[in-house]
Order: structure tokens, then sequence, then C-alpha cells
């Protein structure tokens, strides 16, 4: 698989995206720099975490307006993958590739720490090579993480099993006590409606080296490329 990673000006997370897709799970990894107007043969795009141009205005606000995003946003319409990471999954829902938004985190501080996800599993969703029973341990990083959408929005999600993660304890429990930003219904992870667009607050690329002690992001993002792999 041919892997495109987005720099925006205040990205941090893109070599962390590099080194997984490319070192731990060997594909070929580009880089695509936030001016470039155009984009060349791929098989997904990634949108790491960072603080695209400093999160002035709101998180995702500017860079959606970027030249590439135009191209990701061809891509993406045409069927293509593109998988956005905290700070990429803001810019998605800025760009209208995903519904909803991010506002600030209720507890209005930067949260970071270690949380647990829920994937929701069935046959036709990205998460389907996961284990619905074994929540995720996995890093967030973020002040502008709580996911928002109107009623009729989240009964969308619902409907067409586009939420992916829901927050969860160490044992699964979904509850507002272990939401550590205040997300309607505890989501951490949504796609589009065909399931070719993914944005997700935690970061998988930051759990997924053996020597860390925790491959449980490797395991997320596997699932997502066997899916797409298939579909």
């Amino acid at each position: 698989m041919k892997v495109g990673v987005v720099v925006f000006p205040g990205s941090n997370c893109d070599r962390d995206s590099e080194y997984c897709f490319g070192t731990l799970m060997g594909h070929e990894v580009v880089r695509l720099w936030h001016k470039d107007a155009s984009l060349p043969s791929l098989d997904l795009v990634v949108i790491p975490g960072g603080f695209s141009y400093g999160d002035y205005l709101r998180s995702g606000a500017l860079a959606r307006f970027s030249p590439v995003m135009e191209s990701v946003t061809a891509f993406a319409n045409e069927g293509g993958k593109v998988l956005g990471i905290c700070n990429g999954f803001q810019i998605l829902c800025e760009a209208g590739l995903l519904p909803g938004t991010l506002r600030l985190n209720t507890p209005k501080r930067f949260v970071c720490k270690n949380i647990h996800l829920l994937p929701e599993v069935k046959s036709n969703m990205p998460t389907a090579s996961l284990d619905p029973q074994k929540p995720l341990q996995i890093p967030i990083a973020h002040g502008e993480g709580s996911y928002y959408a109107d009623r009729d929005t989240l009964s969308s999600l619902r409907v067409n099993n586009q939420i992916l993660f829901r927050y969860c304890d160490e044992n699964g429990h979904v509850s507002d006590a272990v939401n550590p930003n205040g997300s309607v219904d505890g989501i951490a992870g949504i796609s589009s409606a065909n399931h070719c667009v993914v944005g997700m607050m935690p970061h998988p690329e930051r759990a997924a080296d053996p020597q860390q002690g925790n491959t449980d992001g490797l395991a997320l993002l596997q699932s997502l490329l066997t899916f797409w792999t298939k579909h």
C-alpha cells in the first residue's frame, strides 16, 4: 500500500505516522506538503496530529483551506481512503469530509494521557477485525477533542454504523465518568457513510511499537487497512 502523510505548519505527529505505516507496517510512505496542489497515486492519505497553523481561529479551520485539502477532498469524493488522527480529525470535520465538529474539552484544559476505547464491531465496518469485548489502550493529547453533532446527525451515524470508537474504562464500560473530553455519546472516532474516511481523536500511531509495551494502536490500524483492502 502507498500511504501519503500530509504535513502542515504545526504538524508534530507526521514522523510518528511515517514510522508506524512505513517501518512497523511495511508500507511505502511519501510526505505531502500542505501547499501541494495535487496528489501522487496513493492508496491512503493520513492527516496526522499536531497543531496546524497553531490552532488559530479554531483547530483545523485554517488547514482546511490549504491547497492540498482540495486534492484530498477530491480523492475522498472518488472513494479514496483517508485517515485523520487528532488534529487530522478536526481538519476532516472542518473540510466537511466527516460530520460534526470538535469543541473545547469539557474540563477546558489540554488532556494528555492513556485512555481506553471500545470498538463498535460489525462485518461491514472498518473495525471488523477487532474484538468487540477487548478495550484498546490508546493515548490522547488534545485541547479541542469534544465531539459534537446534532440529534439528526447522531441518529444517522448510528443507523449507518459510522460510530467506530467510544471512550470506556479498562473493562469496556462506556460512561460519562471515563469520558475525557465531554464528547457526545462518548464518541472517540467516526467514519463517513461509505467508511472510506475515518477520523479519531486518540493516537493509535503512539501505541504501535512493541518496544513501547503496547501495540493496541497497531491492531487498530491493521483493522482499518484490512477492511479498506477488501473494499
